[in-house]
């Protein structure tokens, strides 16, 4: 569910660009993650810290199954949902 939330939000701020920087303007708050999560939920997207950390999580550990048991060890960067989730943003 999550995903889709990320993918319908991103879709949106591709074409408002208020939202697109009400969203990178969370990068600076104190709690840039917590700040982010709040305000997408005033928007009306459901989205929340911890399913933003199980989503990467999942991720990564898919990933790792998928080698058959050749992936013992966790790969940088592939577990980071929000990261990835303002890298397509602000290159959008």
């Amino acid at each position: 569910m999550i995903e889709k939330e990320l993918n319908r939000l991103l879709a949106a701020a591709k074409k408002d660009s208020i939202l697109k920087q009400k969203l990178i303007k969370t990068k600076n708050e104190a709690d840039p993650m917590e700040s982010f999560c709040r305000l997408c939920q005033q928007l009306g997207y459901n989205i929340t810290i911890g399913e933003l950390f199980a989503l990467g999580k999942d991720m990564s550990d898919s990933k790792l199954r998928s080698v058959n048991g050749g992936g013992n060890f966790e790969i940088d960067g592939w577990d980071d949902a929000y990261e990835n989730f303002f890298l397509q943003l602000e290159w959008t």
